[in-house]
């Protein structure tokens, strides 16, 4: 199969040619179709997240059609389509796991940064976390669902009852879930890069009340806030706008240091808190929820040879919504006959 792979941190990705993985126990061997570029796979590049397998397949967000099965897996039907996430495994028997919190399991593994992922033809997965996709949506448009859809619903639920909601860096995850905001009958408030007027007219297209620069201070008192944008400098902007008893959700899987800010900014019962991974049952919940809201994908798609040129659009805010690589590729045998790395690297785990 051909696959992209990150031999080291801070480095471009490379196309070369590896053998087909093999399901085993209750693996499940997917053809992919789809897979999200994610800006946590942004952080793994750039070395933000420091303990990735290399070398490494990324991403954590992949559609796909069983091919195979390993001689346990019998949950999914071969040809049944599949999305993966980006939670790969947990132990199952950690006090997190026993209570409910298994995205907090302290032996869990995570798709495209322990394990393997799906910016290749072909991706193993873990039957038990894998999720069926709502058939409204297209390939393309699922793989999103299933990390930006997914944080960004884990998110939303942290804000409890909250009516109107800030929601700083208007990406991936905002574009989804402040469509599900919208159809719960809360107010969005979108806040973009200074300056971003296509971002903003983007956000009122989508549901929002009000949509304006980061640095601006919106029209109204805000119940909560959920911070997409990983900027530390953020956090006391955001706490500066939220009423007494209201919570700021820092979704990023990663955050530029926090800078200092006065107490009076968290006094009156204000709180900060972290979402940190998934669980299967947030994963079931939206993936039923999505289609009842209407939540629509917006993406731009890219052929897998072009991954790092989605990379560099997604760090450059050049993508309004999610950047997904697809497949089948325009002329992939073509491209990678032309001078790729086509050596018969093998690598390790999945």
């Amino acid at each position: 199969m051909k696959a992209m792979i990150l031999d080291t941190q801070n480095q471009p990705l490379r196309l070369t040619e590896l053998p087909r993985p093999k399901p085993v126990a209750a693996e499940i061997l997917l053809k992919v179709h789809a897979c999200g570029v994610c800006r946590t796979d942004l952080h793994v590049i750039d070395g933000d997240l420091r303990q990735p397998k290399l070398p490494l397949i990324l991403g954590h967000e992949i559609v796909g059609t069983v091919v195979e099965r390993g001689p346990q897996a019998e949950r999914f039907a071969i040809g049944q389509r599949v999305g993966v996430p980006w939670l790969a495994h947990t132990c199952g028997q950690c006090r997190y796991c026993a209570s409910g919190r298994e995205n907090l399991c302290d032996a869990a593994e995570f798709t495209g940064y322990t394990l393997n992922g799906g910016y290749a033809e072909f991706a193993l997965a873990d039957q038990r976390y894998c999720f069926s996709l709502p058939d409204i949506y297209s390939d393309a448009e699922s793989a999103p669902l299933l990390c930006a859809g997914l944080i960004g619903y884990r998110a939303l639920i942290a804000t409890g009852s909250a009516k109107r909601i800030g929601i700083y860096g208007f990406g991936a995850s905002a574009h989804i879930i402040s469509q599900v905001a919208h159809w719960q009958g809360r107010e969005v408030f979108a806040f973009t890069k200074p300056g971003d007027i296509e971002g903003q007219h983007f956000a009122y297209d989508l549901g929002a009340v009000w949509a304006g620069d980061s640095g601006t201070a919106p029209p109204l008192e805000l119940d909560a806030a959920i911070l997409f944008a990983p900027v530390g400098a953020l956090i006391p902007q955001a706490l500066s706008h939220i009423t007494k008893g209201g919570t700021l959700v820092c979704a990023g899987i990663h955050m530029s240091p926090i800078p200092e800010f006065p107490y009076e900014l968290i006094w009156g019962e204000r709180s900060i808190r972290s979402i940190a991974n998934l669980t299967r049952r947030d994963g079931e919940e939206f993936l039923a929820i999505a289609p009842q809201a209407r939540v629509r994908s917006v993406v731009k798609t890219f052929p897998l040879v072009e991954a790092n040129e989605a990379i560099q659009q997604l760090r450059a805010g050049r993508v309004q919504g999610a950047a997904v690589l697809v497949m089948p590729y325009n002329n992939l045998q073509e491209q990678f006959k032309s001078g790729v790395d086509n050596d018969r690297l093998t690598l390790r785990g999945r």
